[in-house]
């Protein structure tokens, strides 16, 4: 990861800030465009500013698609518990495995 602490955002090129990138997103929230180290670059360069927005939406959709869409129904719960309640444990191992 780079050290950003010392790197000039308002006069670099769009190839520095483009090299940059990766670490921004993996150190930040996933939220360049409202990160306010980049207003002035990003307003002076409308094809980086296109490409963070563009890298935004991706990652907000690809986190979306970790995120249940539905919980387990209540049949699922109960089918679990029950085969749990069927299954004593051994003391001195695991529960033993169904063959299947």
């Amino acid at each position: 990861m780079s050290d950003l602490t010392n790197v000039d955002f308002d006069n670099m090129t769009a190839a520095q800030f483009e090299d940059y990138l990766p670490d921004l997103f993996a150190s930040g929230d996933g939220k360049v465009s409202t990160d306010p180290r980049f207003t002035k670059f990003l307003a002076s360069n409308p094809d980086c500013a296109a490409l963070v927005n563009d890298l935004e939406a991706i990652a907000e959709h690809a986190k979306s698609l970790f995120e249940p869409t539905e919980e387990p129904s209540e049949a699922v719960w109960s089918g679990i518990a029950s085969k749990l309640s069927q299954q004593e444990p051994d003391e001195d191992g695991p529960l033993p495995q169904s063959a299947e």
